[in-house]
């Protein structure tokens, strides 16, 4: 069974807490950390992102980023911006975004769980990525960011996080530049914290919605601690990682739509016959001009297995036929390994979209407008998706199976920085 422990965090005082939480650091790259981070000294990029105080010529790898982060890290405590709360409690970190709230417990998982495979995975990782993390929590001692986990609840822990919410003050509350509203309860009470560390001890699995690198880095920093104390008993803190563990029936995973650059060398009118093979296609009515993105809503595919394409300024719908998947197969029957299996490698040649660099990938927080606007700069064809769904991710990771890339988009996205759990 799985492992949610309190702990001891480091996190900002109240009036901080605005300034001080982050987008994660792996949604940005430098340059667009350094503005987000401009004028914003209490900015937690300067942790997770601590090459934006260094010269632009400077490695995003070098030694000194990690030695920077350590640094900028111990600031926060010094200079009073963070505190440690005096004894281990959990939270209840809540966001709520275009009026749709999803309310998680944040606490410490296990690196044993994650190695057994109750905390299970649905993607892999690369180990370049994995590299850097591990340099970065080993430096700061620290995880900095948390880990994204889901769980089928019972209703139980719905039930107690809307009580707890209901009858207790917030311990801190904004509202982000992006217009999601932040909320964080303390739950300090002894006995509170007793039934709920047992309750979540009931719970089979927890699966890593968001955050497969960062969880891969956290259980190889605990591994390479307990090498570093052989005499380790389990319960010091390298043994466990940062996390927030939403009920799944409370998130909500968004499209992750394709764009390619060019169609192979084939025409339009040969790119349609091709696709014909696989999928029934319909051309959909004209879209005018500049069209928002609530007149671009009829281009969003209503049902699994259909598919949207943007085509020379036109939209046509792609449904696959039956046969050209197994629906009996978790990873087979997403509809990314669909348009890939069907499409994208047969007739269009991107055999491998981890590494084809005709290829884009469009998070669904960005809309359909910017499928648009892409066509209308130069990409061959721009693909709208269905979002993939928990029940699916779900399926995958029990099976122990893995899917494609690009698979999920979550929002919102935890903040980074209202939480530290320090491992010694």
């Amino acid at each position: 069974m799985a492992v949610l422990k309190p702990f001891r965090a480091v996190r900002p005082k109240a009036e901080y807490a605005a300034k001080t939480a982050a987008l994660p650091y792996d949604v940005m790259d430098s340059e667009e950390a350094r503005r987000m981070a401009e004028g914003n000294p209490f900015s937690f990029l300067h942790v997770d992102r601590a090459e934006i105080d260094l010269d632009p010529s400077v490695g995003i790898y070098d030694p000194v980023v990690y030695e920077t982060a350590a640094r900028n890290l111990r600031s926060l405590l010094d200079k009073g911006i963070n505190i440690r709360e005096e004894k281990p409690v959990y939270y209840i970190y809540r966001q709520i975004m275009n009026g749709r709230a999803q309310a998680g417990i944040v606490g410490c998982a296990s690196i044993d769980d994650y190695e057994k495979n109750i905390i299970k995975k649905h993607e892999f990782t690369r180990r370049d990525k994995e590299e850097d993390r591990v340099r970065h929590v080993d430096a700061c001692n620290a995880n900095t960011g948390p880990i994204f986990l889901t769980f089928r609840d019972d209703g139980s822990v719905t039930e107690f996080t809307g009580r707890w919410m209901g009858t207790h003050e917030s311990l801190m509350s904004f509202q982000s530049e992006d217009g999601i509203r932040h909320t964080v309860w303390l739950i300090d009470d002894p006995d509170v914290i007793e039934a709920l560390e047992k309750h979540m001890s009931s719970v089979p699995a927890f699966y890593i919605a968001d955050g497969h690198h960062r969880c891969a880095s956290a259980y190889r920093v605990g591994k390479m601690r307990r090498e570093e104390h052989p005499d380790y008993d389990g319960s010091e803190e390298f043994n466990f990682f940062l996390a927030v563990l939403f009920p799944s029936n409370e998130l909500r995973i968004l499209d992750y739509n394709r764009v390619v650059r060019d169609l192979n060398g084939l025409t339009k009118e040969e790119f349609l016959t091709k696709a014909e093979e696989k999928f029934w296609v319909k051309a959909l009515p004209a879209c005018p001009k500049g069209a928002s993105e609530e007149e671009l809503a009829s281009f969003r595919p209503g049902k699994k297995h259909d598919f949207c394409c943007c085509l020379e300024g036109q939209w046509y719908l792609l449904t696959a036929k039956p046969g050209s998947y197994d629906e009996k197969d978790p990873v087979a029957r997403l509809d990314v390994s669909i348009l890939q299996d069907n499409l994208l490698a047969p007739v269009l040649g991107i055999g491998d979209p981890r590494t084809d660099d005709r290829i884009l990938f469009v998070g669904g927080i960005r809309g359909l407008k910017e499928l648009v606007r892409l066509t209308e700069n130069g990409a061959a064809a721009a693909f709208a998706m269905y979002p993939t769904t928990l029940d699916d991710l779900m399926s995958i990771a029990d099976a122990g199976a893995v899917m494609p890339p690009k698979s999920t988009w979550f929002e919102p996205k935890l903040r980074s920085g209202l939480f530290i759990h320090e491992l010694s």
